[in-house]
C-alpha cells in the first residue's frame, strides 16, 4: 500500500525511512524477534489499513485488539500527532517558532486547548493574552496523555505548568533551537543528553516526544534509526527479548531487520526505525497484560 499522500506531504523525513541500514557485527536482528510479536505488529498494520480505507469495523477478529486502544506502529498516524503536525505546517520554515509551538503542543496534548488558547509567541506582550487564555481555557486543558511532573518546576520562578509555558518556554526556547541546528544525524538518545543540562529541568520523557517530532520535519537534524530512550512502558518487552543487552541500542539493531510493513513511498518499502520499534515494544506489552487480565483498559471507540 503506498502511503497516503496527505502523511507523506506532511512529514519530511519519509526517504529516510526507505533505506535499509546494514547489520551490525554479531546475532541477525531477525533472531530477537518471535511469532507472537511479528503477529502484534502485522495485525495493528492490518487494522490501521483497514481504517484508512474506510471499512466497516471490526478491523480484527483479535478480542483484546477490537476491544482496547492502542497506539499505532507508526507515530505519524496517530490523531494528535498529525493534529499538532498540521496545526504547525504553516510555520515549519521558523524552526525556532515551530519548536516553541511544539514543545507547548506535547506538554499540553489537547489539540481542543491549543486551538483556544493560540500559539505561542517570541514577543513577551503577545504572551500576556496567551496567558490568560490559556487560564480561562476550559477544563480538562491538559490530555490523557499528559506527562509533567510539576515537582520538577515548583521552586522555579515559574512553578505553575501555565507560567511555565507561558513565560519560560519562549525566554529559553530560542537557544534551543540553535543547539539542535548544529546537529547533524545525533540519536535521540543522544539529542535528549546533549539537549537537558542547556533547558534547565528534567523532562526526558518530554524531550524525547519534541525531538522525534524535530525528526519528522528537519530530519537533517536526528537519526531515528540510531540509539533510542527506552521508556519504563516498553523496557519489559526488550528486556525479556535480550535480558543482557541496552535495550536503547537494542532497538537499533532490530531497525536492520527486514520486516514488510507492506507499506510504500514513492514505490520504495517503509522501513521500521527504531523509534518505531521502541513504540511497539510498549503497545506489546500492554497487550500481553490485557491478555493476561491485568493493565490499564482502555476502550476503543470508533
Amino acid at each position: 500500500m503506498e502511503l497516503p499522500e496527505h502523511l507523506q506531504n506532511l512529514y519530511r523525513h519519509w526517504d529516510l525511512h526507505t533505506v535499509k541500514h546494514p547489520p551490525t557485527a554479531g546475532s541477525s536482528p531477525e533472531d530477537y524477534l518471535s511469532e507472537d510479536l511479528l503477529w502484534f505488529l502485522h495485525e495493528r498494520l492490518s487494522m490501521w489499513k483497514k481504517k484508512e480505507a474506510h471499512e466497516d469495523p471490526p478491523y480484527t477478529s483479535d478480542p483484546i485488539l477490537s476491544q482496547y486502544r492502542f497506539c499505532n506502529v507508526f507515530r505519524e498516524f496517530d490523531k494528535q500527532t498529525i493534529a499538532f503536525h498540521t496545526l504547525l505546517n504553516p510555520i515549519r520554515d521558523d524552526f525556532p517558532l515551530w519548536l516553541l509551538n511544539m514543545f507547548y503542543c506535547r506538554m499540553v496534548a489537547r489539540p481542543e486547548t491549543i486551538t483556544y488558547t493560540g500559539p505561542l509567541s517570541f514577543d513577551s506582550k503577545e504572551n500576556e493574552v496567551f496567558y490568560k487564555n490559556l487560564i480561562e481555557s476550559p477544563r480538562p486543558r491538559f490530555g490523557a496523555p499528559y506527562v509533567f511532573p510539576v515537582s520538577v518546576i515548583q521552586k522555579s520562578p515559574t512553578p505553575t505548568r501555565e507560567t511555565f509555558i507561558a513565560y519560560f518556554l519562549p525566554r529559553i526556547m530560542g537557544a534551543m533551537a540553535q543547539e539542535i541546528e548544529t546537529w547533524k544525524h545525533v540519536s535521540v538518545y543522544h539529542g535528549v543528553q546533549k539537549i537537558l543540562p542547556l533547558f534547565g529541568y528534567n523532562l526526558s520523557f518530554l524531550w524525547t516526544e519534541v525531538l522525534i517530532d524535530v525528526a519528522y520535519q528537519y530530519p537533517e537534524h536526528l537519526d531515528l534509526f540510531a540509539r533510542f530512550p527506552i521508556g519504563p512502558g516498553s523496557a519489559p518487552t526488550f528486556k525479556a527479548m535480550a535480558s543482557s543487552e541496552d535495550p536503547s541500542e537494542l532497538v537499533a539493531t532490530l531497525a536492520t531487520a527486514s520486516v514488510d510493513t507492506g507499506l510504500t513511498y514513492q514505490g520504495k518499502p517503509i522501513l521500521l526505525s527504531a523509534e518505531n520499534w521502541e513504540g511497539i515494544g510498549c503497545e506489546f506489552r500492554k497487550y500481553n497484560n490485557l491478555k493476561a487480565g491485568k493493565g490499564r483498559r482502555r476502550i476503543y471507540r470508533a
